[in-house]
Parts: structure tokens; C-alpha cells; sequence
């Protein structure tokens, strides 16, 4: 647990006493957030140019992305880093899903592998990494490309069902405080988020409309916005009926509010993608001089839809580190057991310390896991596709190879991740009705 060390151990020791589920979910999440700080480095225009000088990675003027011409591959060096570097985590991940695939508690001797040893786990993610930028070009980048884009189409709806639980939950909570308090206070809060929720999709939509169309043509992003625009209407009206509330006292603008902001963000980062430079101002195209025809300064990589998608990452993979959800259906979605669940023998402060001295991580799973360790790794995995199509704008090259650009896969498997979500959010509101007969408590 103290990662071989004894400045390691020192820091411990300053931590507060907490479960092992807890500090072993954290642990491995840093290891993702420092494989996709390294990717953020290496996307830095000034590393970018220097990473040639890696042995096999750059050979030569006819190695570049496995074809046989004079290409300068020095403007896809950070392209192709963060496709190796996300490989690595996705690989390292998979490897733990594999091996913890029906740990049931901490008897078992694998969940001794995923709670400690932690020196050597960080030695086998640089192992896997180093021998990632060694992989040979060939179809690696496009083959993975499609890789990358099911795993984040499945992250996204990861990250719709943590956002649809969130937001209830939110919801809940308010309306617990109004009922116990000052209810005038909690209602005025309600509305004010509410509103500003809605204000900012309004403007956003609008937005929208005035950049990425025009009077004549850009059909796609007008009918995509229009479209989603209509669906976010439609879960706004639905959220509020007598019917639905009578089923779901609970549910209410607040929630739909969210996933409508949540909607219009997935369509902007959707319509940042649309590969036609006249409906997308932001479009960067790199070819392989490393010169780009765009607006924006050819070493610009990071447009603020995958700034806002880095900071909705970074958000969902701490909730799904650290939080049990209140509900029973998003427990069992999840596979984590509810608040207070997993506390086997001996699962408290007191308890890890009778036998002397106190612990710094206590097992609160010796009479059954608090989340399910194959899972938990397979949506990490998830998450590293996620971050290395956000970071790379998923953009991939074209069939000649010699051009970065940005395809229609992108764009569509981004707007039906937000049909998807919408459908989800519409199910929660309408479930209880169809399904009387089930505990939707």
C-alpha cells in the first residue's frame, strides 16, 4: 500500500484512516490521470517536434505511419504518441479486467493483487507504454482508431448514465432540505439553476445555428441541431406531466435542464467534427508538411469542446471512483453495492486498529466486494479510448495517409451517443409507468 517506499510511508501516515475499495479505485484512477497527462505532453507542440528522436519511432523520411514515401512525419508524432500511450492504458486495464473477473471478496487471493503492489503495477503500466511506442505503423492507427471510437461511444453513455443519477440525486436532496427548512430558500435555488441551465442551452443553440450553419447548405448541422433541440423539448415537457410526477414525485425541470445542457455540448463537440471547412469554422486539417488550413494557428490541437470533454472526463472518472449511488437500479447498472454495503468483518477505523496501531487502509471487504473489480476496470479502459479520441479531436488520417482529418464517424457516433442519453433520461421518467409492478424507489 505504501508503494515499496518510506517517503511514500511517510505520507501515508499523515492520510486519514479509509477502506480499501476506496484507496485502490484512487490509485488506479491516478494511474490514468498520469497516462493522460504524459498524452497531454506529448501533444505540446514543442515535445511534439522532439519526439522523433525516440529510436524506431520516426526512422527515417519513408517510415511515417507505415507507408513507403517521403513524408515528414514530425506533424503526426503527437498524433501517434497519444494513440500509443492510450493502447498502453487500455492494455494495462484490460490486463486487470481479465484477472479479477469474479473476485466475489477479499479472501480471495487476487483481490490482494488489485489492493496492493502498487510499485510493481506502476512498473508493468511503463513496461506495457515503452513497449506500446515500439509497435510497427502499418493499419496500427486506423484499426485502432475504430477501437477508440466504440470505446468512447460507450464512455459517453457511461458518462449520460453518472450525469442522469446526478442529477436526480441533486434533485432529491434540494427538495429533502425544502421540506425540512426553509423551503421558500430551497425552491428559489431550484428555480435559479434551473434557469440558468435552460439560458445557457438557449444560447448555445443559438450559437450554434449562427457558426456551424449557413442560409444555404450545411443541411447536416442544421438538422442534427434542430433535431436534438426538438428531443430536449419533448424530455423537458414529459419531466413536468401530472402522470409522470404522480410516478416520479422526484423528477422535474432541474434534471432535465442538465441533460439538455449536456445534449447541446455532445451536438457541438459532434458538429466540431463535421470534416466540411465552410459549416465548421474550428476544422483543422495537418497535412504532412505540418502546415494546416484553418483559422486557428496550425499547432492549435485542442479546441474547447475537448477542453469541456477533459474536464467532464476528469469529473465522471472521480464519480466513478469514488461514489456508490442512493438508487438501487443505478447500483446494479454499475455493479456497486449501495452506500454502507461491502463493510465485512473488521470494516471500521476500530476495528483495523485492535490489532494494534492504526491503518491506513482497513478491509471493508471480507464478506463481499463494494464494486464489481473486472467492471470498474473495464469503464477505466473505456475511460483511456475516451481521453485519447478527445485529445487527438478525433481526428485520424485519410486513406492516402497523408493528411489529418476529421471523418463522419466521428460526428455521428457523437450525436447518437446523444440520442442515446436522451432515450436513457426519457426511460427513468417513463419506466414507472410501464412497469408498474417494479421498485423504481
Amino acid at each position: 500500500s505504501c508503494l515499496c517506499g518510506s517517503a511514500p510511508c511517510l505520507l501515508c501516515g499523515c492520510c486519514p484512516s479509509t477502506k480499501n475499495s476506496t484507496i485502490s479505485r484512487l490509485l488506479f484512477t491516478f494511474f490514468l490521470f498520469l497516462g493522460t497527462l504524459v498524452s497531454i505532453i506529448m501533444i505540446i507542440p514543442g515535445v511534439e517536434k522532439e519526439l522523433h528522436k525516440l529510436p524506431g519511432f520516426c526512422e527515417g523520411s519513408g517510415s511515417a505511419l507505415g507507408v513507403q514515401t517521403n513524408v515528414d512525419c514530425n506533424s503526426f508524432l503527437g498524433h501517434k504518441a497519444v494513440y500509443r500511450m492510450g493502447f498502453a492504458m487500455a492494455a494495462f486495464f484490460c490486463l486487470f479486467a481479465v484477472l479479477m473477473v469474479c473476485v466475489r471478496s477479499s479472501k480471495d487471493p487476487r483481490a490482494a493483487l488489485q489492493n496492493g503492489f502498487w510499485f510493481f503495477k506502476f512498473l508493468v503500466l511503463v513496461g506495457i507504454t515503452v513497449g506500446a511506442f515500439y509497435i510497427p505503423d502499418g493499419a496500427f492507427t486506423s484499426v485502432w482508431f475504430y477501437f477508440g471510437v466504440v470505446g468512447s461511444f460507450l464512455f459517453i453513455l457511461i458518462q449520460l448514465v453518472l450525469l442522469i443519477d446526478f442529477a436526480h440525486s441533486w434533485s432529491q436532496r434540494w427538495l429533502l432540505n425544502a421540506g425540512e427548512g426553509s423551503a421558500k430558500g430551497w425552491y428559489a435555488a431550484l428555480c435559479t439553476v434551473t434557469f440558468i441551465f435552460y439560458a445557457a442551452s438557449i444560447a448555445a443553440v443559438a450559437l450554434l445555428y449562427v457558426y456551424y450553419t449557413k442560409p444555404e447548405g450545411c443541411t447536416e448541422g442544421k438538422a442534427f441541431i434542430s433535431i436534438n433541440l426538438i428531443l430536449c423539448l419533448i424530455v423537458s415537457v414529459v419531466s413536468i406531466l401530472p402522470k409522470i410526477q404522480e410516478a416520479q414525485p422526484h423528477s422535474g425541470l432541474l434534471q432535465a435542464s442538465l441533460i439538455t445542457l449536456y445534449t447541446i455540448y455532445i451536438t457541438w463537440s459532434a458538429l466540431a467534427n463535421v470534416p466540411t471547412q465552410r459549416c465548421n469554422p474550428t476544422l483543422l486539417l495537418r497535412n504532412s508538411t505540418g502546415s494546416a488550413t484553418a483559422t486557428e494557428p496550425p499547432t492549435t490541437w485542442w479546441d474547447a469542446p475537448s477542453i469541456v470533454g477533459l474536464v467532464i472526463f476528469i469529473l465522471c472518472t472521480f464519480f466513478i471512483s469514488l461514489r456508490s449511488s442512493d438508487h438501487p437500479q443505478v447500483n446494479k447498472l454499475m455493479l456497486t453495492e449501495e452506500s454502507g454495503a461491502g463493510s465485512g468483518a473488521g470494516a471500521g477505523p476500530g476495528g483495523a486498529a485492535e490489532e494494534g496501531g492504526v491503518r491506513r487502509a482497513y478491509d471493508n471487504e471480507q464478506d463481499g466486494v463494494s464494486y464489481n473489480y473486472s467492471f470498474f476496470h473495464l469503464c477505466l479502459l473505456l475511460a483511456a479510448l475516451y481521453i485519447m479520441m478527445t485529445l487527438t479531436n478525433w481526428y485520424r488520417p485519410d486513406e492516402s495517409l497523408q493528411v489529418l482529418s476529421s471523418p463522419w464517424t466521428a460526428v455521428w457516433v457523437k450525436i447518437c451517443s446523444s440520442w442515446a442519453g436522451l432515450l436513457l433520461y426519457l426511460w427513468t421518467l417513463v419506466a414507472p409507468l410501464m412497469l408498474p409492478d417494479r421498485d423504481f424507489s
